[in-house]
């Protein structure tokens, strides 16, 4: 089963249970997905699925911080329920060793060296770990290994 169709279906069954904030979660990412299918006249596949979850965990990752800084703890309550829910639908992330060890072995197959390089090393991770690690310690190790 795809993760479009899982998601239909988990859409489904929150409106059978009456979740309302699970299916009010599900419903936005249903309309990214929609609209990114609209606006390019694709069918998206599953790793176009996990890339705008990727996108919205890391919108909701962000708007939880802003509203921890201004105390607003029913919109942060909100924001954390729907991270919940979508992160249920990312695979499995790599931890940080896994990440450094990926990166090392990019920045030895294109011999670079130096800051110069962190936007050649950056195109060819993003393509390798896309969807399977978050992009910020991703980052941050490529940073990591340009310095040595």
């Amino acid at each position: 089963m795809s993760l479009k169709q899982r998601i239909s279906d988990d859409m489904k069954a929150a409106m059978r249970a009456k979740e309302a904030d699970r299916l009010l979660a599900i419903r936005n990412l249903m309309a990214a997905m929609k609209q990114r299918e609209v606006d390019e006249r694709i069918e998206l596949t599953d790793a176009d699925v996990v890339a705008i979850v990727d996108k919205l965990v890391k919108q909701r990752k962000d708007s939880i911080d802003a509203f921890a800084k201004a105390g607003r703890t029913d919109l942060l309550d909100k924001e954390q329920a729907e991270l919940g829910v979508l992160q249920g639908y990312l695979p499995e992330r790599l931890d940080a060793a896994a990440i450094q060890a990926e990166v090392d072995a990019i920045v030895a197959e294109l011999g670079a060296a130096g800051p110069g390089d962190m936007g050649k090393v950056m195109g060819a991770v993003k393509a390798k770990l896309a969807g399977k690690a978050d992009m910020g310690q991703v980052s941050a190790a490529v940073k990591a290994a340009l310095a040595k």
